[in-house]
């Protein structure tokens, strides 16, 4: 698959991207103490078919796994790949909902970390700084610039606060498949890497840890947890690169 997308398979990315942005819109309104995961997935999918699209994540295999939900659900220490399940969601907890979906044979993904209720002061600095990061790992996405420079912005800004950036997961590019090339980590040096080009469609994703960045896989062979136990917080847009910067394409 191209690098490179031709303008009209970004117009139809434009397409998927709304439609993910209304989903995860309708998701965060309903997150609240009480609710549990499983609830938000049947929400997700009902929203998504709705839209006439297809969750990207259903169905979905890896090493021999098949994921059978429409969105990631990662409370706390969950990091990301949680599996929704039917345990409420308690006041002070945060949660990382990650959902993706295919219109017109595009796939759209998108991340996003919330306070259930009332959280701590540390948990909502996490999540604010985290969303931070993709911000600034956006900005950085212009043409003549590499990879390496997106993931130095999330790195250099996240360590400042004492956080761990996540290694083992990164982000990568999109289009007709949920995952193409080019892997984008969210570490790196500058001018190093993949060259950013025009045309170009991406999923930034930064997963930061409140305090190591080690990591490590439930048995259920798909969460991913903080292997000392701290919260971790977990954003993710997918842009297209223009002339003079990204677009964001799952941003109401």
């Amino acid at each position: 698959m191209s690098l490179v997308k031709e303008p009209w398979e970004v117009a139809m990315m434009r397409h998927s991207g709304r439609r993910l942005a209304e989903v995860a819109a309708i998701l965060r309104e309903a997150v609240r103490p009480g609710v549990s995961t499983l609830e938000l997935d049947q929400l997700a999918e009902k929203a998504i078919r709705d839209r006439g699209s297809i969750p990207s994540f259903k169905g979905y295999v890896v090493a021999g796994l098949t994921f059978h939900h429409s969105i990631c659900a990662s409370p706390n220490d969950r990091v990301v790949h949680g599996i929704p399940n039917a345990t409420p969601l308690k006041d002070g907890d945060i949660v990382s909902i990650d959902v993706g979906l295919i219109y017109g044979g595009y796939h759209a993904d998108h991340a996003f970390t919330v306070a259930v209720g009332t959280a701590s002061k540390s948990a909502l600095e996490l999540i604010e700084r985290t969303e931070r990061s993709l911000e600034l790992a956006i900005a950085a996405t212009v043409p003549g610039n590499k990879v390496g420079d997106v993931g130095h912005a999330v790195q250099t800004y996240i360590e400042g606060f004492g956080y761990g950036v996540v290694k083992e997961y990164v982000g990568h590019g999109i289009g007709r498949a949920m995952h193409e090339r080019p892997s984008v980590p969210n570490f790196g040096r500058q001018r190093q890497g993949q060259l950013i080009k025009e045309g170009m469609a991406l999923a930034i994703e930064p997963m930061i840890n409140l305090r190591g960045a080690a990591t490590r896989v439930l048995n259920d062979g798909w969460t991913v947890v903080t292997e000392d136990g701290s919260l971790s917080a977990h954003f993710e847009h997918t842009i297209a690169v223009g002339p003079k910067g990204a677009e964001i394409l799952t941003k109401l």
